[in-house]
């Protein structure tokens, strides 16, 4: 039995990661501080004979007894509010977080896949984004410690593998949804519906035109898991290249949630970008991925989830308490 470990385990991509390779036969090692994971994402695998949970920081040093084969590094803030809140441990887990991963990697003759994002282009000057763009990003503005971050990951992961061998691979993710988001962590689909749910007007920062491509979940895992165990050492994008205005998506959640809310605009937040389009061409071809699990599906299957939240989740406006991260 191979073993894998998966940081971020406790968070909304990370559990779904940690359900796929459990479906495949390997022994998990899921690794998590909690800071903006939930054991509710994985409760339903601690009894299960081949999931172990280690509650620890990746940016500290990590041990592990035994061999290891396979490591997915995805701990790290990803929404807003999160990475707004905690901007300094947002680059502690891209850079001493992904030191730690592919020292261990190193050390175990380990593959690595890193879960790298489409925030890499920033506000892009190329549309759709491809991987051989390099990206706009404002390095001091308030988005960069999340953006920066994931770049360097990205230049520490190769040069591990250019100077080092280590097996590596690179998957930029683009906006993804589906059953374990949490409701309010800033980004467009959980804000909206949770608006919708709450009977709240949906709140539009900009005008409206500004554009998102949603990838449904279980077709990132897919994506992921084949890149992982593929011969592909570029980046490679994974998401959904069907293109939506924020306006446009706007009609739809109040069409599916059968409310009859108002649209309010504030303003744009700084370096908000404007277009998020994958060009999945090289996914396509490497990997013969492509998703199969169109919006009016997967959004059903996500309002499905969040119709069985608690009136506490629904109306809790933030996911933890981070005093006690702030000082670090």
């Amino acid at each position: 039995m191979q073993r894998v470990l998966i940081t971020g385990a406790a968070g909304f991509l990370g559990s779904h990661l940690c359900d796929r390779f459990i479906r495949e036969g390997f022994q998990v090692d899921a690794m998590d501080n909690l800071i903006t994971g939930d054991l509710k994402n994985i409760n339903h695998l601690m009894d299960h004979e081949h999931f172990t949970f280690h509650n620890h920081d990746v940016s500290e040093h990590i041990e592990l007894e035994g061999a290891l084969d396979h490591i997915l590094h995805f701990a790290s803030p990803a929404s807003p509010i999160d990475y707004l809140r905690i901007p300094i441990q947002t680059l502690k887990v891209g850079s001493l977080g992904i030191h730690n991963c592919l020292g261990l990697a190193k050390h175990k003759g380990a593959r690595v896949t890193i879960a790298s994002t489409s925030e890499i282009y920033g506000d892009p000057e190329v549309h759709p984004q491809h991987e051989e763009y390099f990206g706009n990003v404002n390095t001091i503005g308030p988005r960069g410690v999340y953006d920066e971050a994931k770049r360097f990951q990205e230049s520490m992961t190769m040069a591990y593998h250019r100077y080092h061998g280590v097996e590596t691979r690179i998957v930029r993710i683009f906006n993804t949804y589906g059953p374990r988001m949490r409701l309010n962590d800033g980004r467009v689909l959980p804000a909206f519906i949770g608006q919708a749910l709450r009977g709240e007007d949906l709140t539009i920062f900009g005008t409206g035109s500004q554009t998102r491509s949603f990838c449904y979940v279980d077709d990132l895992v897919e994506g992921i898991f084949r890149l992982h165990f593929s011969d592909e050492t570029r980046p490679v994008n994974i998401g959904n290249p069907d293109e939506i205005t924020i306006s446009q998506f706007a009609e739809e959640i109040i069409s599916l949630t059968g409310t009859d809310q108002k649209v309010v605009y504030r303003d744009l937040p700084e370096n908000d970008p404007k277009k998020r389009q994958p060009d999945i061409a090289r996914a396509r071809e490497v990997l013969g991925w492509e998703p199969q699990v169109d919006r009016s599906e997967g959004l059903k299957r996500t309002y499905a989830y969040f119709l069985t939240l608690t009136e506490e989740e629904l109306y809790k406006s933030e996911h933890k308490d981070f005093e006690a991260y702030s000082k670090n």
